[in-house]
């Protein structure tokens, strides 16, 4: 197996699938899905953590229930099973990502200042608590997909490439964590991770505005990549062969996922038509993408990408993590619950999104796009 290669999953959702009755199977047996995965290869978890994802009366936002009592029990399985997991700081309450990075609750009216230490203060505060649960991570993501930046609005970087004041703040708030992270455990390592995989020019102006603007050093350049909305693996592979050398760090394609079918897609999404995002409901968008929404074309795409990461010079494509690998299709486990959708302001319901993607099919079995990552790691 190739040195520090990571072979992730993002499991998030695992025990709200689990807890409502979602069961997975390999080859007819049914098992542990972390286990299935470690068979394939698995050898890290990724785990997102929300601040504080519950409205006034405790009601959870779901969606995973991704707090830290959820990250510290899929945190525990996966060490019992020998696998590491990285820790995805989200830095607010609910979902955050380049269309949306909201202050949470607890604080809300700070300034910048005060938004740099509560980052601190709030990182170094859940690793205390990883350690006193012996589940200390083998990585640490400060952030997530922060293109347009994080704790908007003081974090909100401008559209169409401006360059602002906006970039010292995302610096500072980024800096913090990573500080945090360092003073607790000199030794793990940071990820910064950015969506949009294939877009090269994305990735030069915010890593050179970052270090421009004092921005603490890290080791891994995280990049997400969905065939479906950041291009083609040609747009990949240029982007990080460009910044590997540019910046030397280790790359990491940090989510990553591909549809398996479209047969249910839209009564699993439960959105409306003008709603629905990706290749599985657009037509336009599954033409540019040059496989199939098939169980085999989920595995081509997984042998495709394995290659473009390996092709990265001096080594510094170091592995991938797929994106919600196990978040069946069952009830009580979408995008978003009532209690959510009120604290976002839209109307909802969501379903999952997600279900056609994962890599188990609707019932829980294991898909071949497995066997293909399990074989693409041996060279």
């Amino acid at each position: 197996m190739m040195n520090n290669w990571f072979t992730g999953m993002d499991l998030s959702t695992l025990l709200a699938v689990e807890k409502n009755g979602g069961r997975f199977y390999d080859k007819g047996q049914q098992g542990d899905a972390m286990e299935i995965l470690r068979a394939y290869g698995m050898n890290l978890v990724r785990l997102r953590l929300w601040n504080d994802p519950f409205d006034e009366d405790g009601t959870s936002y779901g969606a995973g229930d991704c707090d830290i009592e959820t990250v510290l029990a899929l945190a525990k399985r996966a060490k019992k099973l020998g696998i590491g997991w990285l820790l995805d700081f989200h830095y607010s309450d609910f979902w955050a990502d380049p269309g949306k990075q909201r202050v949470p609750k607890a604080w809300r009216g700070m300034n910048a200042k005060e938004l740099e230490q509560a980052v601190y203060d709030y990182t170094a505060q859940i690793l205390e608590r990883c350690r006193a649960e012996d589940v200390v991570p083998q990585m640490v993501a400060v952030g997530n997909e922060l293109s347009n930046g994080l704790l908007w609005p003081l974090g909100k970087l401008p559209p169409g490439g401006v360059i602002s004041d906006a970039y010292k703040n995302v610096a500072a708030f980024v800096s913090a964590g990573i500080r945090a992270v360092r003073d607790f455990e000199s030794g793990i390592p940071v990820m910064i991770h950015l969506d949009n995989g294939g877009n090269n020019e994305l990735y030069r102006r915010w890593f050179d505005q970052y270090f421009a603007n004092g921005g603490e050093d890290f080791e891994y350049i995280g990049l997400s990549y969905y065939p479906f909305w950041h291009g083609s693996l040609d747009m990949l592979q240029a982007n990080m062969n460009d910044i590997a050398r540019r910046y030397g760090k280790k790359l990491i394609v940090a989510e990553v996922s591909m549809g398996f079918t479209m047969e249910d897609y839209a009564a699993y999404e439960k959105l409306a038509a003008s709603e629905r995002k990706g290749m599985a409901t657009k037509p336009e968008i599954a033409a540019a993408v040059p496989y199939p929404m098939s169980p085999q074309g989920q595995a081509d795409f997984m042998r495709d990408l394995i290659d473009v990461i390996k092709k990265v010079p001096d080594g510094l494509g170091c592995g991938f993590i797929y994106w919600e690998a196990a978040w069946l299709p069952v009830p009580n486990v979408g995008w978003a619950n009532a209690a959510s959708c009120a604290y976002i302001q839209e109307p909802g319901p969501y379903g999952n999104e997600w279900a056609n993607q994962a890599l188990f099919d609707y019932e829980g079995n294991a898909l071949p796009a497995l066997e293909a990552i399990a074989s693409s790691m041996y060279f």
